[in-house]
């Protein structure tokens, strides 16, 4: 009988032991979703060790321009303000030498041909890097690769390889609205390494990296496009739409440690190719030239020094602290002291486009 009974309830449980067997359970990949731990325990932790230790602002030692008449309003400079096109952020990139010099050219447009054209800044971008990238193979390593160039960069790069619309190349991908060149030039410093240390040096090859590199992160430049119903490449664009002639646009500079009068090389990283296209001339006339140009209607890309402790990213307005030199006593001697002991260099292209004189007659 109680052989029997067992029997029975073990015939009892075999319906729900295959239902239970029937009946898989499931798991699935779920984006992780802070809880209680995250959102109430440690954001007290996190605050509580915020107040106990507190992280240190980094300082910097500026002038206090506080209390100052500055003539930092755009409508202080309205009378002489020439014709440009909107900033365009360079965003998170080290390239204000093309965003500047860019923005020049498309003011020459203007000036001398009375078109409003808005250029990639990009595109020349993407071939600087390519020349850079031939540089590096060409020197055995040696030459400078990063981010940084110099305005006659852009004059050099659109005679080899032409412009065209910043509406035909932008150089943004994946939805950026700024642009960040950071992972992109970890990637091709790191194969540029590579290269040194394997001693690979295929030109061709070296190039072809490169450009696969640039294309993911940036896209393919153009080598045909529509502009106004025309058919351009980037050389006739520059040649038969824009007409301007890189051969009349001039590099000037002031420093003692070469002579004067005379071309010679920028000696600052930046000029990584070494060009030695620069008028070297005194500082009188260095300022003569500039003053003249910016009052006669031209506008200019220049190289300046946005580290000095007289400039100032709050007020927008560049001085000279009495604590650091007088105005009055920078000459040739002091210029050239700077620069040797690089207090002063070239870390930032502008674009001059305007001046005023305030009521003393000192230009702004």
């Amino acid at each position: 009988m109680k052989k029997l009974a067992t029997i029975i309830l073990a015939l009892a449980l075999m319906p729900a032991m295959n239902i239970f067997a029937q009946s898989k359970d499931k798991a699935v990949f779920k984006p992780y979703t802070p809880g209680y731990y995250q959102n109430i325990i440690m954001k007290d932790v996190r605050a509580v060790q915020q107040r106990l230790h507190p992280k240190k602002r980094a300082k910097k030692f500026i002038m206090d321009q506080s209390g100052m008449q500055l003539p930092n309003k755009i409508a202080d400079y309205k009378d002489h303000t020439y014709w440009h096109t909107p900033t365009i952020s360079q965003g998170n990139t080290g390239t204000c030498w093309c965003f500047s010099t860019t923005s020049f050219f498309e003011s020459e447009e203007h000036r001398l041909f009375k078109r409003d054209v808005d250029l990639s800044r990009m595109y020349t971008v993407y071939w600087e890097y390519v020349e850079k990238a031939k540089g590096f193979v060409e020197s055995r390593g040696t030459s400078r690769f990063s981010e940084g160039s110099e305005a006659n960069a852009v004059t050099r790069d659109y005679k080899k390889y032409g412009v065209v619309p910043r509406s035909v190349y932008n150089g943004l991908k994946d939805g950026r609205k700024f642009y960040s060149h950071a992972g992109m030039m970890k990637e091709m410093k790191t194969y540029l390494l590579s290269v040194k240390k394997t001693n690979a040096w295929n030109e061709a090859e070296v190039v072809a990296t490169i450009k696969a590199i640039m294309n993911r992160y940036m896209g393919t430049p153009p080598t045909l496009f529509t502009y106004g119903g025309v058919h351009y490449t980037p050389e006739s664009f520059l040649k038969d739409y824009l007409k301007l002639n890189m051969d009349d646009y001039v590099n000037v500079l002031s420093y003692e440690q070469k002579p004067f009068w005379q071309q010679v090389e920028y000696q600052v990283p930046d000029n990584w190719w070494h060009s030695k296209t620069y008028y070297n001339v005194p500082l009188k006339v260095f300022m003569a030239i500039m003053n003249h140009a910016i009052e006669s209607g031209y506008t200019m890309s220049i190289g300046g020094d946005v580290s000095e402790p007289g400039f100032s990213h709050t007020t927008n307005t560049a001085l000279i602290p009495d604590f650091d030199i007088p105005a009055a006593y920078i000459n040739d001697n002091a210029r050239q002291f700077r620069f040797s002991n690089r207090t002063t260099t070239d870390d930032h292209g502008m674009h001059m486009i305007g001046y005023m004189k305030d009521k003393n007659g000192r230009m702004w």
